[in-house]
Formats: C-alpha cells, structure tokens, sequence
C-alpha cells in the first residue's frame, strides 16, 4: 500500500531540517523502496525545494538504474568540488559499490532488513575524505526505524570486484521483488513523534540525556564553575571557548534547540553543567542598559553601543566580533566600518576597548 502524502510529508520534514540549519548544500542520500518511491520522492523534493532546482536543475536528481540521465550525474556527486547533484534519490543503486566522499545526510526511508546492507549505507558510503573540507558529523533521518534494531557499531566493507564508475553493474530490485502497489491518496498522514539521536566526537552513539553528556564533557574541561568563568573572562574571543568546546564533542546548537535558542551558549554551559539559573539574551542586555554603562562616551558612540546590545539580544556574541556586525543595519546607518570605528570611537583602540568593556559587562554575574 503506497500513501502518496507520506512521501510528501518525509520530503518535507528533511528539507525543512535543511533550509533550519542553513545545511541545503550538504549532500544527501534518501534511500527508497524501489526505483518507483525513488521517483515519487524526487518530485516530493523538487516541490520542497523549487527555489533551488530553479537555479540549477540538478540540485534534486534521481539516480536508479533505469534513469540513464541520473546515472550520469553519478560522478558529479561523487566530486568533493561539485555542488550539484545535492539531494539524490535511489533505491538498491548506491548501497554497495559506490563512494560519495562528501555525503553528510543518510535519509532512509525504507526498511533495511540486512546488517551487512545496512552497514554498507551507513559506513561505505559515507565515508569522507581527509583534509580541511572534511565533514565533522553525519546525520541519518531514519524514517523507517531501522537504527534501533542494528546497535552494533558500523564496520568498513571491503572493496569488491564492482566497478563503482559504471553504475550500470547494478539492479534497483529484481523482478521477483516486485508486488502490485495500491495507491491510497485521501489518508491523512501526521508525524507522531520524533526522537533524536546524537553522535560525539568517535563517532559512537551517545546514550545518555544531551544534559548529562554536555555536563560530563565540560567538567572534563572545567572542574568548577570558577575554572569555566575564569576561562570566559580571559579569552579574547568568546567563540574560541565554544569552538574548543565543540572539538570534544559538546553539542552547542543542539543544546540550543533543546533549552531554548533565546539563551547564550554561556548561560546553557553554565545551567546543564554547573546548575546556574539561566538568563537569556534580552535579560543581559537588558541589565546592562541598567547600569548606564554607556554614560562615559558620546551621544553617537552610545547610539552605536546600544545599536550593538540589540545585536547581541538578537543573535548572540559572535556577532560582537566580528567587525561584518558594523555593516549590518541598523548600525550601518551610522555610516560605514571606517567611518564608525575611526570617527564615531576615535580609533580602532578605543572602538576594541568599548567591545570588550561590553562583553565584560554582559557577563558580568
């Protein structure tokens, strides 16, 4: 029985992931029942994602082994420097065989009854290539809820006698797989529900709650809140802290998604790890225009400071700094980067001590 709204709704579901975390031109694979699903997917993604195919018709391509025309944009989506195809639509065609190094989504929408198979999707073909493009995390939307069943760790599968630049080697589904399909089109099809799973810094599943994991790994950094806010107040860049963070596998952005993205990330850290109220953004900026901190400088170098709090309650501190912030409205209506910092602040020097004078301020607890 095939539900035609299903195929629209899974379609819809990653894509808004996607375009929500600004990731639409990470590759991705959707692996589909048969080279049929394959097609009604790839129209479901087309019309998900009609802005993009607009610009280059290739962003969404289908490639089985009975469309000539996508396997021959097979080796587009294997090269590390093409960025189209982006999402591709398959069945049996890429499970074995082929390497698409730059992959950084595994969609399966279909159930996978083999663990070498399985293991084949997940780990032959997602394997990325080494350098500075290389991609930190793979995602894998398994619709089908196929992950809980295969809870071994994924192995290599050896290279066999295949030649993964002919595509046409392969079968999408033999004759004797296939069955008469009814087609329902006037069922109603909702998410139930959605359970997300994370993966740290090897790789591994992580089984506990994102709090406890986050908590754990940052005390393995920091002992005590002291060693954290010590860490905070001396770094020059706030971002570095996050960045160092990140590379031991703590979870910024989704921890964000979990608690609350109107909170800074160093109010989450400080909550999940040391039990510390949180405030958000608005509450910090909001404290320091309490304090009248911009009183010791000029009426347009406190339009410019508050323009800055604003930016900060909006979008957090990086953006503090980075000068791009300054030409970005409505602080460019001030005038343009030079024009602010050498004018308005009277040098870059004085301009950097007020950004770091703020900073001090917002974190001051």
């Amino acid at each position: 029985m095939v539900l035609e709204r299903r195929t629209r709704i899974v379609a819809k579901v990653v894509s808004n992931y996607l375009k929500k975390h600004d990731l639409r031109f990470d590759k991705a694979i959707f692996f589909c029942v048969d080279t049929e699903h394959a097609d009604r997917m790839w129209q479901a993604l087309i019309n998900e994602n009609q802005d993009l195919v607009n610009q280059d018709e290739r962003y969404i391509m289908r490639i089985t082994g009975d469309d000539p025309i996508g396997k021959k944009q097979l080796k587009n989506f294997q090269d590390v420097s093409s960025r189209c195809p982006t999402l591709v639509t398959t069945s049996k065609l890429l499970t074995t065989g082929v390497d698409a190094q730059m992959v950084r989504f595994i969609v399966l929408d279909s159930n996978i009854n083999s663990m070498t198979e399985f293991n084949q999707i997940i780990s032959r073909d997602t394997r990325v290539r080494d350098g500075p493009s290389k991609q930190d995390q793979s995602f894998t939307p398994d619709v089908e809820g196929n992950i809980p069943d295969f809870d071994s760790d994924p192995v290599d599968i050896p290279s066999d006698n295949t030649d993964e630049n002919n595509p046409t080697d392969f079968t999408d589904e033999p004759p004797s797989e296939r069955r008469v399909k009814h087609y329902v089109h006037d069922v109603e099809v909702t998410v139930l529900k959605q359970r997300v799973q994370y993966i740290d810094k090897d790789g591994k599943l992580i089984t506990e709650s994102l709090t406890d994991y986050t908590r754990r790994n940052v005390r393995n950094q920091y002992a005590t809140l002291d060693d954290f806010l010590t860490a905070w107040s001396s770094a020059n860049r706030k971002q570095a802290i996050l960045d160092e963070l990140a590379a031991q596998g703590v979870l910024i952005e989704e921890l964000q998604e979990q608690i609350g993205p109107e909170f800074d990330p160093f109010d989450l850290l400080c909550h999940v790890a040391f039990d510390m109220p949180p405030l958000t953004r608005r509450e910090r900026a909001n404290n320091v225009k309490k304090r009248n901190y911009f009183a010791k400088y000029g009426k347009q170098a406190q339009a410019v400071l508050n323009a800055l709090l604003d930016k900060y309650a909006d979008t957090g501190v990086t953006n503090l700094e980075n000068m791009d912030v300054l030409k970005i409205r409505p602080i460019s209506d001030f005038g343009n980067p030079a024009y602010i910092v050498n004018r308005i602040f009277k040098g870059k020097k004085v301009f950097e001590q007020a950004l770091r004078k703020l900073e001090e301020a917002l974190y001051a607890t």
